[in-house]
């Protein structure tokens, strides 16, 4: 899939985003304290605006518009994630350590490095959203998971895409030596997750290794992806 197979992606979803109607948040929502306390901090992950990200992706006009548009879509997940804890009557927070941390990683050096970070954000979301779609029994909650969880599907093989052309002239094992400090830093967010969000996922009837399991299986669909191993 070409770039601009990508945008035409984005562009679509986008168009269909701005045809369909909001969740009904009037209806309002139920959210257990411990569901509260982990969407609150997911929402302030959602939140940045992509400014660095964007700025590294200059050079390449149809792949800039595309990180554009996928910019946006994150911003809409915290726009909806918002109004999901307005619907249930708490406020979002400011800050968080861990998005703190997430934004500093990524910020560090170049393009290929923040979507590595960024990539590991993705393949946690991935399995956090679907607990959240899956777990609860509040018709609003399990669809706003829904509609993210969607995207977040859509983003990780766009991520993989361009990570598979930034690794496509490193010598075989320095790739090696990367993927496996790669491994390293997602084990290592994946059991920093299930421990901050350990009573969510409970709620959710999600077990804290069984989401790092899941979160590490992901992991490495996404690694067989930039290996050229999966094409889809």
């Amino acid at each position: 899939m070409t770039y601009a197979r990508w945008l035409q992606d984005f562009e679509t979803e986008a168009e269909r985003r701005r045809r369909r109607e909001d969740p009904p948040w009037s209806r309002g929502a139920r959210l257990h304290p411990a569901l509260v306390r982990s969407v609150q901090r997911f929402q302030v992950g959602e939140a940045g605006d992509g400014a660095n990200l964007v700025a590294k992706a200059a050079g390449d006009d149809t792949y800039l518009a595309a990180v554009k548009l996928f910019v946006a879509e994150e911003q809409n997940h915290a726009r909806m994630l918002a109004g999901l804890l307005a619907a249930a009557g708490v406020p979002t927070i400011g800050k968080h350590w861990s998005d703190t941390v997430f934004v500093k990683l990524r910020r560090a050096l170049g393009l290929r490095l923040e979507l590595m970070v960024l990539l590991i954000a993705e393949v946690v979301a991935l399995r956090y959203y679907r607990a959240l779609r899956d777990g609860t029994d509040d018709p609003l909650v399990t669809q706003v998971a829904a509609w993210i969880l969607a995207d977040e599907e859509r983003h990780v093989p766009f991520h993989c895409h361009r990570l598979r052309i930034g690794f496509e002239n490193v010598p075989g094992p320095g790739r090696a030596a990367v993927f496996g400090g790669w491994r390293v830093l997602l084990l290592g967010v994946a059991l920093t997750v299930a421990a901050d969000h350990g009573p969510a996922l409970r709620e959710l009837g999600v077990g804290r290794l069984v989401f790092v399991a899941d979160v590490l299986t992901a992991f490495e669909a996404a690694l067989a992806r930039i290996r050229g191993r999966v094409t889809s």
